[in-house]
């Protein structure tokens, strides 16, 4: 029977074993808005206590690791979230308190300010309203303490209305603020979904039409004289580009 001998040459290179796959998204640099972009689908669909940094690492297309670096937890994630919508709003409204305009205009002015940065976004809306039925105690103190400094512009501006006049000396102006806003983000929430298929009207249409007669039924509700003649509103590019 013929022998078989294996000979090994002394010093030549021995194989290299195959590069084993990555597992996961791979690392890569990514744009923190983009991250909190992903925070946000997720924030919307499961909450801020049912998120987890692995979920939103999938939905941005990167490591863990990355949502780690730039944030450290889903609680500053969503702190992000917030600094990143309220940091315009709150000047951009302060700017419309300070127009030389009827009180009706300002308030319609307002209502052009805030849709334009949250009509478009009813992911950031769904966020907001989930964490103040159901969020934890600290998020919901850092949600309040965001809410609260847009309530106190919307407040300066109905104590103007009173101050001078145009409007009801007898407000209760936490209570008035509070429904002004919700009320606005309900028609936001709720019209473009049910026009079509309540009243057969296109949604943008719809939508223009429930936030002028919303406005005006308001505005009779608050005014001193409720049976004055309404003047016409701008549309203020904010809401109707």
């Amino acid at each position: 029977m013929p022998q078989y001998s294996t000979v090994v040459e002394i010093g030549a290179p021995l194989p290299h074993p195959a590069p084993s796959r990555p597992r996961g998204p791979k690392a890569t640099k990514v744009d923190p808005s983009h991250l909190l972009d992903a925070a946000q689908a997720v924030f919307a669909r499961e909450g801020v206590q049912g998120a987890s940094i692995r979920a939103m690492a999938r939905e941005a297309g990167c490591d863990p690791s990355l949502l780690y670096y730039h944030f450290e937890s889903k609680e500053r994630m969503f702190a992000a979230l917030l600094e990143r919508k309220f940091s315009s709003l709150t000047p951009a409204l302060l700017e419309v308190v300070e127009r030389p305009l009827p009180l009706r205009e300002k308030l319609w002015s307002v209502l052009g300010v805030i849709g334009g940065h949250v009509k478009n976004d009813a992911g950031f809306r769904a966020v907001v309203r989930g964490q103040i039925v159901s969020g934890t105690e600290s998020v919901r103190a850092t949600l309040a303490t965001r809410l609260k400094g847009i309530q106190q512009i919307l407040a300066r501006l109905f104590a103007q209305g009173i101050a001078s006049g145009e409007l009801r000396p007898d407000l209760v102006i936490p209570v008035i603020t509070f429904l002004f806003a919700r009320t606005y983000m309900e028609i936001q929430d709720l019209i473009p979904i049910l026009s079509e298929r309540m009243a057969r009207i296109p949604p943008a249409q719809a939508l223009a039409m429930a936030e002028l007669e919303w406005f005006n039924l308001f505005w009779r509700g608050i005014a001193a004289d409720p049976l004055a003649p309404c003047p016409p509103l701008p549309f203020p590019k904010e809401i109707h580009p």
